[in-house]
């Protein structure tokens, strides 16, 4: 019987190194669902406004050829040659333009963290989902760590709070936690779900300590750093034992993901959670103007 041709993936954006750790796992064949895809094209052009990241285009193009992707000038030719997309444009701010012109084509789609750049566009980008009817869903790879993907495997009892922790590199006209905190973050509603009420953050010039807490009444806490030796990880805390995160240790569970994603349709987190992530970082945000106080979390 012959073998089933291989569905067809574009990456656009490659002014970020996650766009040749996906390639690499996708394309090395590693992954369950490799044999069902292949990143085949690439076009180049992401932030444009980060000149560090702009300058990083060159390396990142000529480490994706190895993999035999072929580059491409334009996101329309790109477009006609694949059947689904990943953006890796380390710039949320154009996220929308590169992100519409692929809904527009009708390709399914993963947006690499953050969504956008502001909540307008990440609005923008949403309704225009729902428009075009194109499934996509955005997230920070640290999500899909093991001990977070397989967590119901832990005999932890009652789920009663988590500690997360991660870089926290501050970007200017991003939503400061938004650039680099959001792994942090993310983790924290991967495990609490979505329903976030409030967000408190204490800042100083090197850390972060931000409070959240949820509707059932758990408290999440996310410490970023900007000094010293920090990494991913974090701490969760249950009724019968508590559980060490663990550390990153790769793309190939995010990639495993956006596969599985692209073959059944199905995200394995919903915009609604995207939107209310963003928000978080917003608030906390609010809060760091308002010395440290209280703010709630809109009902989305």
């Amino acid at each position: 019987m012959a073998l089933q041709k291989k569905k067809r993936i574009g990456i656009i954006g490659l002014d970020s190194m996650h766009a040749v750790a996906l390639t690499k796992a996708i394309n090395l064949g590693q992954l369950a669902e490799s044999d069902y895809f292949e990143v085949i094209a690439a076009y180049p052009k992401g932030s444009k406004n980060l000149s560090y990241r702009i300058e990083k285009v060159p390396f990142y193009t000529q480490q994706i050829k190895e993999f035999g992707v072929e580059v491409i000038h334009s996101i329309d030719s790109l477009l006609q040659k694949v059947d689904f997309v990943i953006l890796t444009s380390n710039d949320g701010h154009v996220h929308l333009e590169q992100a519409l012109m692929v809904m527009r084509a009708g390709k399914p789609m993963f947006i690499d963290k953050p969504l956008a750049g502001t909540w307008h566009d990440s609005l923008a980008i949403i309704e225009a989902a729902e428009k075009y009817a194109i499934p996509i869903f955005s997230s920070s790879s640290l999500r899909f760590i093991e001990t977070i993907a397989n967590i119901d495997d832990y005999d932890l009892g009652d789920i009663l709070g988590v500690h997360t922790f991660s870089p926290a590199q501050l970007e200017p006209n991003l939503p400061e936690l938004l650039w680099y905190g959001v792994h942090g973050i993310e983790m924290l509603f991967a495990i609490l779900g979505e329903d976030c009420r409030y967000v408190q953050r204490t800042f100083t010039s090197d850390f972060d300590l931000v409070v959240g807490e949820w509707d059932n009444g758990k408290i999440g806490t996310f410490r970023g750093f900007r000094k010293g030796v920090s990494g991913f990880g974090g701490v969760v805390h249950g009724s019968k034992q508590n559980m060490e995160l663990g550390h990153f240790s790769g793309y190939d569970n995010l990639a495993s993901a956006i596969l599985r994603f692209f073959k059944t349709g199905d995200p394995p987190v919903t915009l609604k959670e995207t939107l209310k992530i963003i928000a978080f970082t917003i608030a906390a945000d609010e809060s760091k103007l308002r010395n440290g106080s209280k703010v709630n979390l809109p009902k989305i």
